[in-house]
């Protein structure tokens, strides 16, 4: 297979676990971060990588916004929300943050392939991105390995997200691009 149809494929097979986003829980979601008070993020591996990329996003928008783990994260409680990725719908580290958030009060959602796992039913929001992750890897015939397709899907979904909430919040590019650091 030449670069070009490699290139070709691995773009057909993250659009289609993209296509599969129900517009009404992205809406939620998107309804969801305008109205919080203060935002905490988190994901592991390279879905924490996606999560990081979308923060940053949702920074530039004027949110406050933070990633779990970092040293200036604060805590949260009552108006908070915890945004998670858990993917396969069950990873242990997300689940004891789920708790966490819940218990002080935050209000807590998930980003997931799997809307019937642990993680996700303990949230108060979903955003299901219908694509293979290492739980559904095994039996795939997919050219792009293991939960590649899922995080490619939430990176474009992430995308759509933050275009939809820069029209919900009212900004611009010029808004956003002047909360961009100027230490690079």
């Amino acid at each position: 297979m030449t670069l070009s149809a490699r290139i070709a494929a691995a773009a057909a097979e993250l659009t289609e676990g993209a296509q599969g986003t129900d517009p009404a829980e992205l809406a939620a979601l998107v309804e969801t971060l305008a109205t919080a008070r203060r935002i905490a993020t988190f994901g592991c591996g390279r879905e924490g990588l996606m999560m990081r990329a979308l923060t940053m996003r949702l920074y530039h928008l004027g949110l406050d916004i933070h990633v779990v783990g970092d040293m200036s994260c604060p805590p949260l409680g009552p108006g908070d929300l915890l945004l998670v990725c858990s993917g396969p719908g069950h990873l242990s580290t997300v689940a004891a943050l789920i708790g966490q958030a819940r218990a002080a009060g935050a209000q807590t959602a998930c980003i997931t392939a799997e809307p019937t796992g642990a993680d996700p039913l303990a949230c108060d929001l979903n955003l299901t991105i219908p694509a293979q992750t290492m739980a559904r890897d095994q039996t795939a015939t997919s050219l792009l390995p293991m939960g590649s397709i899922f995080e490619g899907a939430l990176f474009l979904v992430a995308e759509i997200l933050v275009l939809d909430l820069r029209d919900r919040l009212q900004e611009t590019p010029a808004t956003m691009r002047a909360r961009h650091t100027n230490l690079e």
